[in-house]
């Protein structure tokens, strides 16, 4: 198991980046959240079998179709028991 913290740089708020994020980590069974930030980077958090994980963080280095991905940062971060993927403001 494995659980990270991702920072989202570029064109990736209004862009369906959060939604598409959820979507895709439930169907990868990751649990987590993501959200958009006041400075307009995108948050993500990413808890679930390591190879679960590394695919979102993967995804996240392109996002949706209409986003412009610029820089991912990933923190390691110990593990939370999250159990389900949720889209904060």
């Amino acid at each position: 198991m494995k659980r990270v913290r991702v920072l989202v740089s570029g064109r990736v708020q209004g862009v369906f980046f959060r939604a598409t994020c959820a979507a895709e980590a439930r169907r990868c069974g990751v649990a987590g959240y993501v959200r958009n930030l006041p400075d307009g980077r995108v948050e993500a958090v990413f808890e679930g079998p390591e190879e679960a994980v590394d695919r979102m963080v993967a995804w996240c280095r392109h996002g949706p179709e209409l986003a412009r991905v610029d820089e991912v940062e990933v923190y390691p971060e110990p593990l939370a028991g999250e159990r389900e993927f949720r889209v904060r403001g």
